[in-house]
């Protein structure tokens, strides 16, 4: 079938509802160049970035490739069947953050290297994900998708704002990035122009736009439609589902039953549920190229979330971190699998996209980190590790700086915001770029 070829991202439309589409290989449908020319159906790059507060086991944490087959430690088992797509790094810091040494203000500048101010203002920085989205990302529907898994903190621990440790995206140096903690808005946020009509589906709204795109698209397009429209329907239903069951995470209440009407777009009451809705947004954006730029926050630093879908219904994240200090942890390495499984779900959903010579996984970077790397606050290195590499990082490698003269955390940013065609001079307390990234 001929390529057709439009000078702008096509979409089907529908009453308050727009939906960009994913690679197809009959039409082209993410544009031109900014210099005008015909992109040739290349998929775009896109950056996410998953955090999981509280670091991870201290001994479980590691990866080697000696004789050139990468082995991993317990903690990043779920990640063995992309080895050869993952970059793991060690011995990077963050100097800003070593002088607190506490929750708050280790993590408010994880992604931007910035001086913290305490006595509970606020002030960070811009972090590295925002900056992107400002330049790269602002062509797109949402220059930047920001999602969460626990509310935001808005308390004082010991002379910092909780501000800190519960936001890692900072859209400016007095200004956390919003958390979009409901499901259901994150949806919206991808293909609703307006809050009209929220209970008709999405794909419904569509239905004409949708058969008349069918006319025009080869048989191998039609296969992948199909794939494409029965996620975002499956999607639609679960999000429906959330909040109907009786697990809550993090603080008890002190009544059984509500006092109110439940709301009908609530949060989803296990936390296996919303993290996984939380994935499957996150990939449905970039399949949809709605955003090139997503972070992701599973749980705060010091969080209070509790994983009875675990088996573990007595302990909050942060006092389990805390178990770390003992040789044997199992809860707490559940946890810290648990919360790798949600990473190694992106990856798997995005390698099984087929966007033309590579895939959505081969076309992103998913960069995975903490603000420490253990419960009992050590944050002379940090836990990094990147999955994919977006066509433009060299995977299968582990990277050790741990001896190396420059091994700070903001050089990783400076290297990938290069990759996105940002070239600034100095981002945090960094100036030259990390070598081999």
């Amino acid at each position: 079938m001929r390529i057709q070829h439009h000078p702008r991202r096509r979409f089907l439309r529908g009453v308050g509802v727009t939906m960009a589409l994913p690679w197809l290989e009959s039409i082209s449908v993410w544009g031109r160049r900014s210099d005008g020319s015909e992109s040739m159906n290349d998929a775009p790059t896109r950056l996410a970035v998953v955090f999981s507060g509280n670091g991870f086991h201290r001994d479980k944490w590691w990866a080697n490739d000696s004789g050139g087959n990468m082995q991993l430690g317990a903690v990043l088992e779920p990640l063995n069947e992309f080895r050869d797509k993952l970059l793991f790094i060690r011995g990077l810091y963050n100097a800003e953050a070593l002088k607190g040494n506490i929750h708050s203000s280790q993590t408010g500048n994880l992604l931007s290297g910035a001086p913290l101010a305490s006595g509970g203002d606020v002030h960070s920085g811009t972090s590295f994900d925002q900056i992107v989205a400002r330049t790269y990302g602002r062509t797109t529907r949402v220059p930047s998708l920001v999602l969460g898994c626990e509310r935001s903190d808005p308390s004082v621990h010991k002379n910092y704002s909780a501000l800190y440790s519960s936001h890692i995206s900072w859209s400016s140096p007095t200004t956390p990035t919003p958390l979009e903690l409901y499901p259901a808005l994150a949806f919206d946020r991808l293909f609703r122009d307006s809050p009209v009509q929220r209970l008709v589906s999405v794909l419904d709204s569509l239905r004409d736009d949708e058969r008349t795109l069918r006319r025009k698209v080869s048989g191998a397009d039609l296969h992948r439609l199909d794939e494409y429209f029965n996620t975002v329907r499956e999607l639609e239903r679960r999000i429906k589902r959330a909040g109907t069951r009786g697990e809550l995470q993090g603080w008890r209440p002190t009544l059984d039953k509500p006092t109110i009407p439940r709301p009908p777009d609530g949060l989803p009451q296990d936390i296996g549920e919303h993290m996984r809705l939380m994935c499957d947004i996150l990939v449905l954006a970039f399949q949809t190229d709605a955003t090139r730029v997503c972070t992701l926050k599973l749980t705060n630093d010091r969080s209070w979330l509790r994983f009875p879908n675990l088996g573990i219904d007595h302990t909050v994240q942060h006092e389990l971190s805390h178990s770390d200090r003992r040789e044997d942890s199992p809860d707490w390495l559940r946890v810290n699998v648990f919360c790798v499984e949600q990473l190694a779900y992106i990856a798997r959903r995005l390698d099984a996209i087929d966007e033309g010579d590579r895939t959505a996984l081969e076309n992103s970077m998913l960069l995975f980190c903490s603000s420490m790397m253990t419960g009992g606050h050590n944050a002379d290195q940090l836990p990094v590790v990147i999955v994919g590499g977006g066509g433009r990082l060299e995977t299968g490698r582990v990277l050790d700086y741990l001896d190396q003269p420059n091994r700070r955390m903001c050089s990783l940013y400076l290297s990938l915001m290069e990759k996105f065609g940002i070239r600034p001079e100095q981002f945090g307390d960094a100036t030259e770029k990390l070598a081999d990234v």
